[in-house]
């Protein structure tokens, strides 16, 4: 029979054993995010897969708002974050930092996600920066011609896109496989 674990049988760190902890080399990028409750969602996954930090660009609000915290519960506080007014800026510094930059998207050439790890990390420097778009609109076009690539999640039914929260834990689960944590 399975029974539920409690909270505390869970063996979570603490926010500060959180901050110390070795992350993944991965920073996520959200370009012009204009839902709260996305933002908030993407810290809790982020906090979820040990990402190193969080880039807030252009419209995306920024820590502490109620909203944010709402769907983040609390993770806003464990997860390094900072803000760019332009999401090519920021691209533009985590390019000078050594990151590969990869976009979230449909585009033409994109490698599909199930494909990633032999078209794309296998040789790659280890550092990833991967840019979540715009609910509406998804990643700017001028992001994208500045990305190293361009990552596909494969989808079969009739809507052509995935909240941008789900988008998100899809794309940090299969990272997290490759790296193994």
């Amino acid at each position: 029979m399975h029974r539920k674990l409690k909270n505390n049988e869970l063996g979570r760190i603490s926010e500060q054993q959180y901050k110390e902890a070795k992350k993944l080399n991965i920073t996520v990028v959200l370009d012009n995010v204009r839902s709260q409750h996305n933002i908030g969602a993407a810290f809790r996954t982020a906090d979820s897969f040990f990402i190193e930090k969080i880039v807030l660009c252009g419209i995306c609000a920024t820590p502490p708002t109620a909203e944010i915290h709402k769907s983040a519960l609390g993770a806003e506080f464990s997860v390094d974050w900072e803000y760019f007014k332009e999401t090519t800026d920021a691209v533009a510094v985590l390019k000078e930092q050594g990151y590969t930059i990869i976009s979230i998207e449909q585009a033409v050439d994109s490698i599909k996600l199930n494909n990633v790890k032999d078209e794309l990390l296998e040789g790659g420097n280890g550092k990833y920066a991967l840019i979540f778009g715009n609910e509406v609109k998804g990643v700017q076009q001028e992001v994208v011609d500045m990305s190293d690539n361009v990552i596909e999640i494969p989808q079969f039914g009739t809507k052509h896109s995935l909240n941008i929260s789900v988008s998100l834990g899809v794309v940090l689960w299969e990272f997290c496989k490759f790296f193994k944590l």
